[in-house]
């Protein structure tokens, strides 16, 4: 059977047609790598073209964004800009504005202290007038008084004494005022005619209570008004920056007053010698700073200079400053006074 001619022939046919597909198989396997190939390359030629349209892509919108803002800032057209440019462009400008104001700003603050030197040199002409007490004063006069610690809890009513002594009494005002402004004020108050009162009375407490020993007896005799000559609280009050020659004269009109008033008592003896003053007794405000006595007006210290004696206690507390506050009572006579006003004379002058 295995001899068969026919069988042969099948059996061969059959080995031909594997031998065949063999080959085929072959040839596609041998195919397949090639196509691979060609396939990556084409894909690296496409991926690579692609590359470069995006490459090209960028540049030409880069440069035509770019002559888009020439031609924009050029022409000076408001043209549709994306959200984010908008943005970015707005916090630009508010930095620009920025730094345009804080120029500004310097700018502004050298012109002010031009402005402000200039004004400082310019001189201020101002008429200042000395008169009477009267009602309208009384919150001008509060006002001074309440600036002084010793006397903040009685501003109203030594207010109110400082108008009701008209006869020795200034104060210092501008022509036509029309709120009455108190500039400067001083007046003398006789410690025997007011001591009903109880401001005047609490002075004289604060004053024996703080009086060193050595000095009490004598201290006590002057504030009783059992002395030949009366005795009386010196007080007075000011702007500070008010010109040394404005000041000078205010305690000139103080003196004026006194002896006007004893030449033309209409009162008879009784008021005349009442308004004859033997002692003045001042109560200064100061504060201290490294131990040191500083007056808050610097003619108290001229005063001090002529006293019979001055002594300090410690002054309430004023609201919104850190200095220590003292009252320093200055207790001098008649004559030391008039020296004073001779050594104020000769300060001022320089």
């Amino acid at each position: 059977y295995n001899n068969n001619p026919i069988h042969i022939a099948n059996v061969n046919k059959e080995k031909k047609k594997e031998q065949a597909e063999v080959r085929a198989s072959k040839k596609e396997e041998e195919a397949m790598p090639e196509r691979a190939e060609e396939s990556s390359s084409e894909d690296d030629e496409y991926s690579s073209e692609e590359d470069d349209d995006l490459v090209l892509e960028g540049e030409l919108k880069k440069v035509e964004h770019d002559s888009e803002e020439e031609d924009s800032s050029d022409d000076g057209e408001d043209e549709e800009e994306p959200v984010a440019k908008r943005q970015k462009n707005d916090v630009g400008k508010r930095k620009s504005d920025g730094k345009k104001t804080k120029n500004s700003k310097n700018d502004a603050s050298d012109d002010d202290s031009d402005d402000d030197s200039e004004e400082d040199l310019t001189p201020l002409n101002v008429d200042f007038i000395f008169c009477d007490t009267k009602e309208e004063y009384f919150h001008g006069l509060k006002m001074h008084l309440h600036s002084m610690p010793v006397f903040q809890p009685h501003s109203s009513a030594l207010a109110d004494l400082v108008i009701e002594n008209v006869s020795v009494g200034t104060v210092i005002g501008t022509e036509d005022d029309p709120d009455d402004n108190v500039f400067g004020f001083a007046s003398v108050l006789n410690v025997t005619t007011y001591q009903e009162q109880t401001c005047i009375q609490e002075m004289k407490k604060m004053c024996l209570k703080h009086c060193p020993n050595e000095r009490k007896s004598e201290l006590e005799t002057v504030l009783s008004g059992k002395t030949k000559r009366p005795a009386g609280f010196m007080i007075h009050g000011r702007m500070v920056n008010l010109p040394l020659e404005i000041t000078h004269v205010l305690h000139q009109q103080l003196v004026l007053d006194m002896d006007w008033a004893v030449e033309h008592a209409e009162g008879g003896e009784d008021e005349r010698k009442s308004l004859d003053f033997g002692v003045f007794v001042l109560m200064a405000p100061c504060t201290r700073v490294n131990g040191s006595l500083i007056y808050k007006y610097f003619d108290d210290e001229v005063f001090a200079g002529r006293a019979e004696f001055t002594f300090e206690f410690d002054a309430p507390k004023v609201f919104g400053t850190e200095e220590k506050q003292v009252c320093s009572v200055i207790v001098m006579t008649k004559t030391g006074h008039r020296q004073a006003m001779k050594d104020l004379e000769e300060l001022v002058a320089r």
